[in-house]
């Protein structure tokens, strides 16, 4: 496509970052890699530019998006600043995969879903970092995909999500995390997860020194994005299954693909996605979207996935599968 232009994430081309930012500035979009997963990108300083990702992705006006930012005075710029003795915890883990919801100011109302909130995060990729100093804007970014569908790891499932809606696509090569950032707010002395990612609760409590709690926001008006509405599925059915009994009897009956991890793919009776072993859940993580995407693309009318410890990063896969499945259970 005329549209896709590839960069090598650790060098990334100037000239093709100039292209992109002159896209940002003149209102475009641009698809471009995270650590996470790819994101649609406006700045988040024109609400008209943030309004075509809405319409590119064919998302709900009231779910807001993660405005990403590639240093601190851009935070002072567009927050009421970071919670009281938390700037320094901050500088030490971003870039990263961290969004935190903070008191908005100088940002409109597209990007923050008429809230008086905006959810900030610094990239730690280089490409959306030279992009955003280049640009020289926050720039507003949700996943490159269709809204509801699985996110996109790869370049090529932009391109197959949202094609020639976008005025450009970075191909920076897979996302390394596959799951999108941990999104979190303070209150009081404890820390909210509003939805789980790459920095678990057991990370989060390490590195704050508080409480986390974990929100399952389902109803109401979504004060961070993945709160609310059906996310992260693939067409076909998909159900969970969470014991080891639950997936041989599912995958029994026949005509379906499992998803799964090496472990019990050696054990069903079926043709499988293997997402890694049990024992590296960052491997799972990463290979969990394309596998939804695999199983559209495949023969089978339905799949049965694998349940895992919703420890770590596994608390994230567990969150991505349940609404991926819409709550429906083998």
């Amino acid at each position: 496509m005329d549209n896709v232009c590839k960069l090598d994430p650790v060098a990334p081309d100037a000239e093709i970052i100039a292209k992109a930012a002159r896209i940002i500035k003149r209102g475009g979009t641009v698809a471009f890699p995270t650590e996470t997963v790819y994101g649609l990108g406006a700045n988040a300083l024109d609400d008209q530019a943030c309004k075509e990702i809405f319409v590119a992705k064919g998302r709900q006006q009231d779910n807001p998006i993660i405005v990403h930012v590639s240093d601190f005075e851009q935070i002072e710029n567009v927050t009421c600043g970071l919670p009281e003795n938390t700037k320094e915890v901050f500088e030490r883990i971003w870039p990263g995969p961290l969004t935190v919801v903070l008191k908005k100011k100088n940002i409109g109302e597209v990007p923050t879903a008429g809230l008086n909130t905006v959810a900030i995060r610094m990239p730690a990729h280089r490409i959306p970092l030279e992009l955003i100093r280049k640009s020289g804007v926050p720039i507003a970014a949700p996943s490159a995909n269709k809204s509801g569908s699985p996110s996109p790891v790869y370049a090529q499932e932009v391109i197959e999500d949202l094609g020639d809606k976008v005025d450009l696509i970075l191909d920076g090569g897979p996302s390394y995390f596959g799951v999108e950032s941990t999104v979190i707010m303070f209150k009081g002395e404890e820390i909210i997860m509003l939805r789980p990612g790459a920095f678990s609760a057991e990370d989060l409590k390490r590195i704050f020194g508080v409480k986390v709690k974990f929100s399952g926001q389902t109803s109401g008006v979504p004060i961070s994005p993945g709160m609310k509405y059906r996310h992260y599925a693939p067409e076909k059915e998909l159900v969970l299954a969470r014991t080891e009994e639950k997936i041989l009897e599912a995958c029994k009956k026949g005509n379906v693909l499992f998803i799964g991890s090496s472990e019990m793919a050696r054990k069903v009776n079926s043709d499988s996605i293997v997402l890694g072993s049990r024992d590296d859940l960052f491997e799972v993580a990463r290979n969990l979207f394309p596998s939804f995407r695999k199983l559209d693309k495949s023969p089978y009318p339905m799949g049965v996935i694998e349940g895992f410890e919703e420890k770590g990063i596994g608390l994230a896969i567990m969150n991505r599968i349940v609404k991926a499945t819409s709550g429906r259970e083998a």
